[in-house]
């Protein structure tokens, strides 16, 4: 097996025609290739859904095999402040183009991460050197971004993946790699990406580590995450008062998984909805796993706030009870 290169890397899409689950952006951008002109853009939206791997392979479309030549990638969360732009960002957009392409382009990762003083000396790049150089901003939080930029890009909102996009590409590493795949494998990929890509490739990467057949109880062990009926069961003990029981599988969980306390009340929170209660006892349990999630944040002991919040689920079970007597 070759784990020279990592598996999020040695897959990701090399030209337009590869990208999955961004149709609508794709033949945008195809256009764009074909007239070998394109504005400033503005990629916004969630992690691991094809923002970086769109502004790679548009590069690799539009200048080919020497797309390094004319083209910078950058990443703001690494040089927040204004000597970035001022720096490495002006000297390569200042150069003129050495290729038959008319301009150049520098790729901005986690653009929403500039300081608002390093936003304005970008605009005033992006004004000064617009001839020579496209800007391309790739960020989570286009509302980050002063409005003089967002005004000046041509903004592409990336969707989040459907399952069948995922599902086609975990069978493509699959298949390419030799795995033996478990459907309920996939599942478990799909289930613990939260619409991220690249952490489904990643905890694929790290199953095969262990063997070529994979399991979806690989898939958890490897994420650190439970399975979504262990959570489900915890919170029916609770719901039915069984709270040293409830108690019992919270630390069953957290021991087999090594899963932080955060971990666990992201997988409550993504349970609830499927708890057979009526919807005000799961608005109130919404309203706890809120309440302390912010507890946690603040820096509150992880052990004793999610016992706390198993005691209140069965408070509301025991509620929900009182309410159903005649």
């Amino acid at each position: 097996m070759d784990f020279d290169l990592p598996w999020t890397e040695k897959y990701r899409p090399k030209t337009l025609e590869d990208v999955i689950g961004q149709a609508e952006i794709v033949e945008r951008m195809k256009a764009y290739v074909k007239t070998r002109n394109i504005p400033h853009m503005l990629f916004a939206g969630p992690a691991g859904v094809g923002k970086t791997t769109a502004a790679l392979a548009l590069a690799r479309d539009l200048f080919k095999e020497d797309y390094a030549q004319s083209f910078l990638e950058l990443n703001a969360s690494d040089e927040r402040g204004i000597d970035i732009v001022r720096g490495r960002i002006k000297d390569f957009a200042r150069t003129l183009p050495l290729m038959d392409v008319p301009f150049k382009i520098i790729l901005l990762d986690e653009a929403d991460a500039l300081t608002p003083d390093a936003q304005h000396a970008m605009r005033r790049t992006m004004e000064m050197f617009s001839g020579a150089t496209r800007f391309i901003l790739s960020c989570n939080y286009s509302s980050k971004l002063i409005e003089p930029i967002q005004s000046r890009c041509s903004v592409f909102r990336f969707k989040p993946l459907t399952d069948h996009d995922m599902k086609e590409m975990v069978k493509r590493i699959a298949k390419a790699e030799k795995l033996d795949l478990h459907d309920e494998a996939i599942e478990a990929l799909i289930y613990i990406s939260e619409g991220d890509m690249r952490k489904i490739i990643n905890a694929l990467q790290g199953a095969a580590a262990t063997g070529k057949k994979i399991t979806k109880e690989t898939i958890y062990k490897v994420s650190s995450r439970a399975k979504p009926e262990e959570i489900r069961q915890m919170l029916e003990l609770a719901l039915k008062g069984k709270f040293i029981e409830a108690r019992e599988k919270l630390d069953k969980v957290m021991v087999d998984y090594g899963m932080s306390g955060e971990d666990v009340l992201l997988q409550i929170y993504r349970e609830i909805t499927s708890l057979d209660i009526p919807d005000r006892a799961k608005v109130n349990l919404v309203d706890r796993v809120g309440e302390y999630n912010f507890r946690m944040v603040e820096g509150a002991n992880e052990r004793i706030q999610l016992e706390a919040l198993l005691a209140q689920i069965m408070l509301i079970g025991c509620e929900k009870e009182e309410q159903s007597r005649p």
